[in-house]
């Protein structure tokens, strides 16, 4: 019996995979292109996608346990709910599936919704799955590069009432821990969630003192137009992709999306240690972007 990776060549799935490696288990990874994948030692290239329900089916044949992550497309729910009942049907005995913090709550926001969506489909079938509930990625701000370094602005619209985000590497550990133990297991396990947030809640000034300490410059705060934000995003993605980011930042600077202390120890526990902070990252960020 195998573990299926889905995502497996995306922001999460590669930080899976990566902790997978060495652990003794038949690791397989789904991928569009098997031919010109690169994986860690150990791990078998499979073809498919989860749009191609013949080929998703063929690649569960074998597997007992998977990690389900869906890309964000227009029909990102309707993906997720067949993938979970081809692989119920299929008699997979453990999954992990990769929902977004706050997925309750923001039901204006498509692809909040659509992971909601698949919870409550896990919850109504009693399904042997472990929902991870990652916030906004700490990684995401990568993209931030230019405009810190060139212009010294934060400019992501994250507005005023915090967010807690997660360092894409505590996502992969926990989801590579649950994987193991439901993999481990001789029989179904029963369901579990967990938030995948980090230890602070911090809005768009507190990112802009983390840069200025951290760049050794002032950097500010770009500000909530996340209409200009939208404008921008709208050169290089899809309309319907650019108002689901738009209608989230909204969400944020009317909420936030703010972690309780319950929900930081027991991420703290299933990791084994604390959350990653967005100002370890900022430092490794920085120092990558310097040296380079």
């Amino acid at each position: 019996m195998s573990i299926l990776i889905t995502g497996s060549t995306g922001t999460v799935g590669t930080q899976v995979l990566n902790r997978l490696a060495g652990s003794g288990s038949e690791i397989r990874a789904l991928t569009r292109s098997p031919g010109k994948a690169s994986f860690p030692s150990g791990v078998t290239a499979v073809g498919g996608d989860l749009a191609d329900l013949d080929a998703f089916k063929a690649a569960l044949a074998g597997v007992s346990t998977l990690f389900l992550v869906v890309p964000n497309v227009a029909d990102e729910v309707t993906q997720a709910m067949q993938a979970l009942t081809l692989a119920h049907e299929a008699g997979v005995k453990g999954m992990v599936y990769v929902s977004v913090f706050k997925s309750e709550a923001y039901a204006d926001v498509p692809h909040f919704a659509g992971k909601y969506t698949a919870e409550r489909m896990i919850e109504a079938l009693d399904l042997p799955v472990t929902v991870l509930r990652p916030a906004y990625f700490i990684q995401n701000d990568l993209r931030q590069k230019a405009a810190l370094l060139e212009a010294g602005i934060y400019g992501m619209p994250i507005g005023d009432k915090g967010l807690s985000m997660v360092d894409v590497r505590d996502i992969g550990e926990a989801a590579a821990s649950e994987l193991l133990r439901r993999e481990r297991s001789p029989t179904p396990l029963p369901r579990e969630t967990y938030e995948l947030v980090g230890p602070q809640a911090l809005h768009g000034h507190d990112m802009a003192r983390i840069w200025s300490d951290t760049l050794g410059r002032s950097i500010r705060y770009g500000g909530h137009d996340v209409v200009t934000f939208e404008q921008r995003m709208k050169a290089f993605m899809p309309a319907w992709y650019v108002l689901d980011m738009r209608l989230m930042l909204n969400r944020y600077q009317a909420e936030g999306a703010v972690a309780t202390s319950r929900d930081v120890e027991r991420l703290t526990h299933l990791l084994g240690h604390a959350p990653r902070s967005y100002a370890d990252f900022a430092r490794e960020a920085a120092a990558q972007w310097l040296d380079a």
